[in-house]
């Protein structure tokens, strides 16, 4: 029963992380920046793995798609690869969670389901550290060239789009340890039915061997051996 539990908590963990860190994808602020006027904010930028804007006072925002993917920095290509790496193992390791939990149906022997739940908590983990890479990668970026004081263009500080991908991996890597426990669960869990018909097939081999040798005396001795 507590396997079972840990098993329900780590997979709604996994998959709370997961949700997580495929909502950062199409979230717009991975990094902003203020222009600040006397007495109102004029301008406000902001860009994300796919487009850079501004958005003026009144609300309205110009964005700019990156033209091309080859032409685009090295780290944005990288963080691309690393997210979208994340969201496709969040989404096997669910499907693999759903095999291996005790509480399906599916998935075969209480053993085989085990080992399928340890893999989903594998693939979880990697899902937690490709999002806590790709989310540090772009964040070490943005804090390199605010901290540069050879740096004269536009900086920018870090978006919520970050800490949100942080939390997620978190999550996920806390969830995937948890399904990989649980395989030493399982195999700590007593075998009870095969230890009982031993202990009944032993119980009876005893008691007849005790009859047999109460009665063996008697039937050695008839009348004859009186006469």
């Amino acid at each position: 029963m507590a396997s079972t539990a840990s098993e329900i908590i780590a997979f709604m963990v996994s998959i709370s992380g997961w949700v997580l860190v495929s909502s950062t994808l199409p979230t717009d602020y991975w990094k902003v920046s203020t222009i600040d006027g006397t007495v109102i904010t004029t301008a406000t930028y902001w860009a994300n793995l796919w487009k850079a804007c501004v958005t003026d006072s009144t609300g309205v925002s110009n964005c700019k798609d990156f033209p091309s993917m080859l032409a685009l920095d090295g780290y944005i290509q990288a963080c691309r690869g690393l997210m979208i790496a994340a969201v496709s193992l969040g989404f096997f390791g669910s499907i693999f969670a759903l095999f291996g939990m005790k509480c399906t149906k599916v998935g075969g022997s209480d053993k085989a389901k085990a080992k399928i739940a340890c893999l989903a908590g594998i693939v979880f983990i990697l899902s937690g550290l490709c999002s806590m890479t790709g989310c540090s990668l772009y964040a070490n970026k943005i804090t390199t060239e605010f901290f540069d004081p050879l740096f004269v263009e536009q900086k920018y500080e870090l978006g919520a789009a970050l800490f949100i991908g942080w939390a997620g991996a978190s999550l996920c890597i806390i969830g995937g340890v948890i399904f990989c426990f649980s395989i030493s669960d399982n195999n700590k869990t007593p075998r009870y039915a095969y230890n009982g018909a031993t202990s009944v097939m032993s119980s009876r081999t005893k008691y007849h061997g005790g009859e047999d040798f109460k009665t063996k005396p008697f039937k050695q001795f008839d009348k004859n051996a009186y006469v």
